[in-house]
């Protein structure tokens, strides 16, 4: 078994998408209407355009469970889910300057390094470095 595909609840696939892309780095991988206005709509590492997708998915506003549970980790601060990054503090940077929102800034705990962004789209998603 291998994961290809993992899913982030967003509120608005377009605003996701150009965040992913625009500010993240990310590729665009699969685009597929789905009908009512969503889209099966993944994203990939361009490092690794064959590696795990993201899959950028339709916020369920239907479906009361899902969205208090995404609205609650946000409202607590909680990451959604992760991203490695190489250097951190490049990273960082880079996204500053693209007026990219952080709740924690680069922060060492052991062995990592991590920050918290606002993905713009209902979530918070850590950025980790792996330091040894």
């Amino acid at each position: 078994m291998k994961v290809k595909v993992i899913g982030i609840p967003v509120l608005d696939q377009e605003r996701a998408l150009q965040f992913y892309t625009n500010k993240l780095g990310f590729i665009k991988k699969h685009d597929v209407p789905l009908g009512g206005g969503n889209r099966w709509l993944t994203v990939v590492s361009k490092d690794e355009p064959d590696g795990v997708e993201v899959l950028l998915e339709p916020s369920p506003n239907h479906f009361e469970p899902a969205k208090t549970y995404q609205n609650a980790l946000f409202e607590a601060g909680i990451p959604y889910t992760q991203i490695n990054v190489d250097n951190l503090q490049e990273e960082y940077d880079r996204l500053i300057n693209l007026d990219v929102e952080f709740k924690m800034t680069p922060t060492e705990m052991g062995n990592v390094k991590i920050a918290i962004l606002n993905d713009t789209c209902g979530n918070y998603i850590q950025l980790i470095e792996m330091l040894q």
